[in-house]
C-alpha cells in the first residue's frame, strides 16, 4: 500500500475515533464544567486521565476534524471521489491541487512548471526545442523572456512567481503565483512577442468549489492567517498526541490481565442507532474507511471468532449479547 493511502486510511480513523469519543464522553448530566472545559486536578489518578483525555478531546475536536476534512481532497481515494462530484458544479476541469501524491500534469495545475524560469528567482532556463521530461515541449527560442519577465515583475505577484514557456507553435507564455497561501494565487497569460497580459485569473474567478477547497489547503498548511494559524495546527496536533497517550494509559489500568482488547461492556451503550447510522454514512462519505470496516468485521466475524485463543486475547467474548447479535 503506497503512504499517500495509508495517510489517508489513518486519518479516516481518526474522524471516526473523534466522532465514537464523543458520543463516548457526553456527559450523562451536567455536574459542573470540571471535566468538560478543564481537568479536576485534585481528584483521584483514575479521574485525572479521563479528564485529560476529556478535556484534550472537548478543545480539539472541532479543529482536529477540519484539519482532517481540509486533508482528504489530497488523498487518493478521497481525492477522486471528490474530483468526481466536482465534476458535477463545475465545468473546469483542471484544479490547483494534486491527489494522492500523484505525478503534476503539464497543464499548470499544482506544483508544476518545476525548471521554468521564476520570475525575481533567476530560474534557470535552456534553448532549444524538442520535449522535456515532465513539461510541455519547449518552445524555438526563448526570445519572449525578455518581455515577459519585466511584465511578470510589474504584476507584482505573490511570490514565488513560475514563469513557463509556451508550447511549441505559441507565443503565450504563463506567470503564475505558486503562493502557499492559495487566496493569493494569480495566473496570468503574457504574449511573449509584446510582454501584454492577454488573460488573467485571480481567486475570485475560480469556481466556488475549488476556492472552498484552497482556504482549507492554505489552513491545513498553516498559510491562512499567520502565526496563529500555525499555532492551532501546532496545538491540534500536540493535542491528538496527548489523545493517543492519555488513552494508552487510561486502557492500561483498566485492562484486564492478559486480554487485548476494551474491558466487558457493562450497559447497552447510548445514541445506538444514531452512532450506527453516523458510522454507516462517514463508511460511505469515506471510502477507504468502509473497505476497511468491512473487511475487519468480516476477518473479526469469520475467522477471529473461530479461534478460541485469539477470540478471548482480543476480547471477542466479552460483547454483550444485544450487541454481539
Amino acid at each position: 500500500m503506497r503512504g499517500s493511502n495509508l495517510v489517508e486510511l489513518a486519518a479516516s480513523w481518526t474522524v471516526i475515533m473523534i466522532v465514537t469519543g464523543l458520543c463516548l464522553w457526553w456527559p450523562r448530566s451536567f455536574k459542573g464544567w470540571g471535566g468538560i472545559l478543564y481537568p479536576r486536578l485534585t481528584r483521584s489518578s483514575r479521574i485525572f486521565w479521563r479528564d485529560l483525555h476529556s478535556v484534550t478531546g472537548f478543545w480539539i475536536c472541532f479543529t482536529a476534524l477540519f484539519l482532517l476534512a481540509t486533508g482528504l481532497p489530497w488523498a487518493k481515494f478521497w481525492g477522486e471521489y471528490f474530483r468526481s462530484g466536482r465534476a458535477l458544479v463545475t465545468s473546469v476541469t483542471s484544479q490547483d491541487w494534486t491527489i494522492g501524491g500523484e505525478e503534476p500534469s503539464s497543464s499548470g495545475e499544482g506544483h508544476e512548471h518545476h525548471g521554468a524560469a521564476h520570475g525575481g528567482g533567476g530560474g534557470a532556463t535552456r534553448s532549444g526545442g524538442g520535449p522535456r521530461r515532465g513539461g510541455p515541449p519547449m518552445p524555438a527560442s526563448l526570445d519572449g523572456l525578455d518581455r515577459v519577465v519585466p511584465t511578470a515583475v510589474a504584476l507584482r505577484l505573490a511570490h514565488p512567481v513560475i514563469i513557463t514557456p509556451p508550447a511549441a507553435n505559441s507565443e503565450i507564455w504563463t506567470v503564475k503565483s505558486d503562493a502557499q497561501n492559495r487566496t493569493l494565487r494569480t495566473t496570468c497569460q503574457v504574449d511573449g512577442s509584446t510582454g501584454q497580459v492577454v488573460q488573467r485569473e485571480d481567486f475570485a474567478d475560480q469556481p466556488l468549489v475549488d476556492r472552498l477547497v484552497a482556504i482549507g489547503i492554505a489552513a491545513h498548511e498553516g498559510q491562512l492567517f499567520g502565526w496563529l494559524n500555525q499555532l492551532i495546527g501546532l496545538l491540534t496536533a500536540s493535542g491528538l498526541v496527548l489523545l493517543s497517550v492519555s488513552g494508552y494509559v487510561m486502557w492500561w489500568r483498566r485492562r484486564t490481565t492478559g486480554l487485548l482488547g476494551a474491558p466487558a461492556v457493562l450497559h447497552p451503550p447510548r445514541f445506538r442507532w444514531p452512532l450506527l447510522i453516523t458510522v454507516l454514512l462517514l463508511a460511505i462519505y469515506l471510502p477507504l474507511f468502509g473497505i476497511s470496516l468491512l473487511g475487519v468485521l468480516l476477518l473479526e466475524r469469520w475467522v477471529l471468532r473461530k479461534i478460541p485463543k485469539t477470540r478471548d486475547w482480543l476480547g471477542l467474548s466479552t460483547l454483550i449479547p444485544e450487541l454481539d447479535s
